[in-house]
């Protein structure tokens, strides 16, 4: 199970890096830096965190297969969630109502930090091998 989550994250985490770099160069270009919040919430938590828990269960077994399923999907959903409302909410492209917005930027924040608590779980819960520090 470990395996799997590791590239799903790893490819999500290169998605974030990739749209993440081409906002900040957009940026760079244009000299609007209104995006500046998404951008460095795309590279910070899409990039870096992700890309950290896909190496992580590259690296570890956990004893509990369930926890990293649901680790695995509340990243995703908090991650992408996270920077999608951000986006909504700061900027706003598509007019959207703002209890949506802020909704949608409440439930990707929400489940972003579910899945750090989440982690924080599995990292007590290693097979034996990996577990020695």
């Amino acid at each position: 199970m470990e395996k799997i989550w590791s590239v799903r994250l790893i490819r999500l985490a290169a998605i974030f890096g990739l749209l993440g770099a081409v906002l900040g160069s957009d940026m760079s270009g244009s000299g609007n830096y209104q995006f500046r919040a998404i951008h460095a919430h795309m590279l910070v938590v899409g990039w870096l965190s992700v890309f950290a828990w896909g190496i992580f269960y590259k690296v570890y077994r956990v004893k509990v297969k369930k926890l990293v399923t649901l680790h695995g999907w509340t990243v995703i959903l908090g991650s992408i969630g996270l920077t999608v409302g951000m986006l909504f909410y700061n900027v706003n492209p598509f007019n959207f109502n703002e209890t949506f917005t802020l909704i949608t930027f409440i439930v990707g924040g929400t489940a972003l930090l579910i899945s750090f608590a989440i982690f924080i779980a599995i990292t007590f819960l290693l097979e034996k091998d990996d577990a020695k520090a």
